[in-house]
């Protein structure tokens, strides 16, 4: 079995296809537990005042060049002074005015913590940003703030005896802020958001790497370089005792609410069986799979019907001795068979069973149950057999699973090759891989792998069951288009 090295663009789709609604629920999650923790957290809310330094201007005596030279002397005073004012504008006393002016019931340390303090970079302006609880409590304390350093600065100039050369007063006062900073919810929301989808991407690729299972035909043919001979839709009217299909013994086709998909599925595995080696066509086709429950059984007894109906003698041999189901499948009593004609009890004309309106198909029933299945299956009399049968007509031996015992493989060994019928969404590549080398070690060929119940819409290997439910399905009578006339029944094969 072949490994996949790289990821490719179909793969993906498909992983967003088969997980979307894992991927979906995901982000919707991650939204609302980050709504929910944005409704735990204690709003905060942001507002900016701003105030500008300025410096004295000197008296020019009524010269104006002089005047410009002062005030240019006074510019570079108040930008130099802006920076050098940022500690005091963030210290302790200018927290303990507001705490005064406000009648707060804070310590300025913690007070200090509430209020960003940054100069411009290219004006004499100091920009007070505060953060409270509340839109009203942080517009009061950012114009505060303000109102407060100008009282510092003023302290620290008579205390040095600067007196009043700078000062700040407010230039704009602070706005009420409309919404909070913290938490901001759209930011939270998107956060939650793109967490959830990296969540579901995660699960999505870690369940898709675990799950196994074959769902489309593509996976067969990268994985194992085998082909797809037919895929094969679910049809919902099949069950224990109904195993064959209306529509598969006739060329006509039913278009009547898209039941006709499995029966065309049929015939389009039926003409790649005819097309797989056009010199020489297998003749004695083994059906099998890896476990039991797949489906090889019906889909023998549907393909053996459809290869009537188009004109070619074919005869259905039941390979199964452990656990024989061909003659329930056509509706036949189960009585004399393989086993009674391999140990001498019977003649092959007296065990065939004629078996719809075709004229075509003939059925081989297991017969007793033996005690040694796989010494009869490979036996010489057993080869001889199905050579004599194939002459004629077309063979199909509904073979046991692969897995749990050795006799498909043994039949496989005698014949032209095996099918292996795979269950979509079932069948893991593991199992398919297991079946395939116990077919090799015996030398056995594998013709090709049908994928049987495929749904008919959604996860569909190529596309058959979508195409054909839409397409024919749409048209309500008539026969198809290229279809030829039903030929004439044949005559039973000599060997017969």
């Amino acid at each position: 079995m072949k490994e996949l090295d790289t990821v490719e663009l179909r793969d993906v789709l498909r992983l967003l296809r088969d997980h979307w609604i894992a991927i979906v629920a995901a982000v919707l999650l991650g939204t609302l537990v980050a709504y929910g923790w944005s409704l735990t957290q204690k709003p905060r809310y942001a507002a900016e005042a701003q105030g500008l330094v300025s410096a004295a201007v000197a008296d020019a005596g009524g010269d104006p060049s002089q005047a410009i030279y002062l005030r240019q002397i006074a510019d570079s005073v108040a930008k130099s002074s802006t920076l050098t004012y940022v500690p005091i504008a963030k210290s302790r006393n200018v927290a303990e005015i507001v705490i005064g002016n406000l009648g707060l019931d804070v310590t300025a340390e913690s007070l200090i913590t509430a209020v960003q303090v940054t100069p411009d970079p290219e004006s004499p302006i100091l920009n007070v940003r505060a953060t409270a609880s509340t839109p009203e409590g942080a517009r009061t304390l950012a114009d505060a703030w303000i109102d407060a350093i100008a009282v510092r600065i003023q302290q620290v100039n008579q205390e040095s005896g600067a007196g009043d050369t700078v000062s700040l007063s407010g230039v704009q006062s602070a706005a009420l802020p409309s919404s909070p900073e913290f938490p901001n919810v759209r930011l939270v929301l998107g956060v939650g958001a793109l967490a959830g989808l990296v969540l579901g991407l995660v699960y999505a690729f870690v369940r898709n790497t675990l799950d196994r299972r074959i769902r489309t035909a593509e996976v067969v043919e990268r994985l194992f370089d085998l082909p797809v001979v037919g895929t094969l839709p679910v049809d919902k009217r099949l069950n224990e005792t109904n195993r064959i299909v209306p529509e598969a013994d006739t060329t006509d086709y039913v278009k009547s609410d898209g039941k006709h998909a499995l029966a065309e599925a049929l015939r389009e595995l039926r003409t790649n069986l005819q097309f797989m080696n056009v010199d020489s066509p297998p003749r004695i086709i083994v059906v099998t799979s890896p476990l039991p429950s797949d489906g090889k059984s019906t889909v023998t007894a549907n393909l053996a019907v459809t290869l009537a109906a188009s004109g070619q003698r074919t005869v259905v041999v039941d390979g199964d001795l452990r656990k024989p189901t061909v003659a329930k499948s056509f509706g036949l009593v189960p009585g004399v068979g393989l086993t009674d004609l391999l140990i001498g009890k019977a003649e092959l004309q007296d065990v065939l069973q004629p078996w719809g309106p075709s004229g075509n198909l003939w059925i081989l029933g297991a017969g007793s149950i033996p005690p040694n299945p796989s010494e009869l299956l490979g036996s010489n009399g057993m080869d001889m057999l199905l050579h004599e049968i194939a002459r004629e007509a077309i063979v199909l031996v509904d073979a046991p699973p692969l897995l749990p015992v050795t006799d498909g493989a043994i039949l496989t060994a005698r014949t032209d090759g095996a099918l292996v019928v795979i269950s979509a969404g079932r069948t893991t590549t593991d199992e398919l891989g297991k079946a395939i080398q116990n077919l090799e070690r015996v030398s056995g060929h594998t013709l090709g792998v049908i994928l049987n119940r495929v749904p008919p819409r959604g996860q569909v290997g190529r596309g058959y069951g979508y195409y054909y439910t839409s397409y024919y399905g749409s048209q309500k009578s008539g026969a198809r288009p290229d279809a030829a006339a039903a030929p004439a029944p044949a005559p039973a094969p000599s060997a017969v």
